[in-house]
């Protein structure tokens, strides 16, 4: 067999096609699949699933058994809607997973990008909006007005949820052009999993105090607001701090590091109790920034 050594411009052409293919951009590159972080983008997605799935199971349940208001929750539904609740959370374990994991390994392509966000609309989209139909505003709560809005709301959160989530992937695009401005890591809106966290505490909350047979039709009227105001902050301007930038070379200060561990305290200390409040602080700590940077703003604006 005889040996032909390659031309020059055979060589060209191939380092030519080599840097092409690490060009991120480059049809190759871009649809690469990475076993790992991807892995974990299918756990996100498998959790939304079956998190959907027991949430449909629940509601099936409190049908056949007549529930009217959920403090008459049977055990069976209660023991489905927890596993949606825990099924999220573990959603969003996954989905800090599979990022962190892409950025640590350089390992980051287009296709991971999209199939993270098509997993976040199932697992943070959809799952949180059945679930909020399903028990905090279904008919189940005794109140006839919130079979006229439940449904309607429940489609408001998935649909910003799904324009979070695109906008997400438009104005992180390294091609953009970016102001000086936003060149800061927080993230612009609530985040997709921070929401679904915060609906998911207050399912479990909720059926925490079903357990011990409370009444929650007065804690019913005050969740379509809140369910409206967490669709509205995340296609809404307010900067949220991202944990992106932390990893085992992170270094703190003594003070953020006491807080840390106070809020970890917390939770387990108050189980769902503290897992709300911690999930309401991180969205009113960005609502009360945001006011206090406009407000510092139209000073500097407007001296007089």
């Amino acid at each position: 067999m005889i040996f032909r050594r390659p031309t020059d411009a055979e060589r060209a052409a191939t380092e030519e096609d080599l840097a092409a293919r690490e060009d991120p951009y480059h049809v190759t590159q871009a649809s690469r699949i990475y076993l790992l972080p991807n892995s974990m983008t299918a756990g996100n997605l498998c959790c939304g699933f079956v998190a959907i799935i027991f949430c449909i199971k629940a509601s099936y349940e409190m049908r056949l058994a007549g529930v009217r208001v959920a403090s008459e929750l049977t055990p069976l539904s209660i023991t489905y809607f927890k596993w949606a609740v825990w099924l999220i959370f573990g959603a969003g374990a996954f989905d800090a997973l599979d990022g962190r994991l892409a950025r640590m390994g350089g390992r980051e392509s287009l296709f991971g990008a999209e199939f993270d966000s098509l997993a976040d609309v199932v697992s943070f989209g959809i799952a949180p909006a059945l679930m909020a139909f399903f028990l905090i505003l279904s008919p189940t709560q005794g109140y006839p007005v919130f079979q006229q809005i439940g449904g309607f709301l429940s489609f408001i959160y998935l649909l910003c949820a799904a324009i979070r989530l695109a906008r997400f992937n438009v104005i992180t695009n390294p091609l953009l052009h970016r102001d000086a401005k936003d060149s800061n890591k927080d993230f612009v809106g609530l985040p997709v999993p921070a929401a679904a966290v915060t609906v998911a505490s207050l399912v479990l909350t909720l059926l925490h105090l079903a357990e011990d047979s409370k009444d929650l039709q007065r804690w019913a009227l005050a969740l379509p607001p809140l369910l409206a105001l967490i669709a509205i902050l995340m296609v809404s301007s307010v900067r949220y701090p991202s944990g992106k930038q932390v990893d085992l070379r992170t270094r703190t200060r003594l003070s953020t590091f006491v807080l840390l561990i106070a809020i970890a305290g917390v939770i387990m200390l108050f189980k769902e109790y503290g897992l709300l409040a911690c999930t309401l602080s991180y969205i009113f700590y960005g609502l009360v920034r945001h006011w206090r940077r406009s407000r510092v703003a139209r000073r500097v604006s407007n001296p007089l």
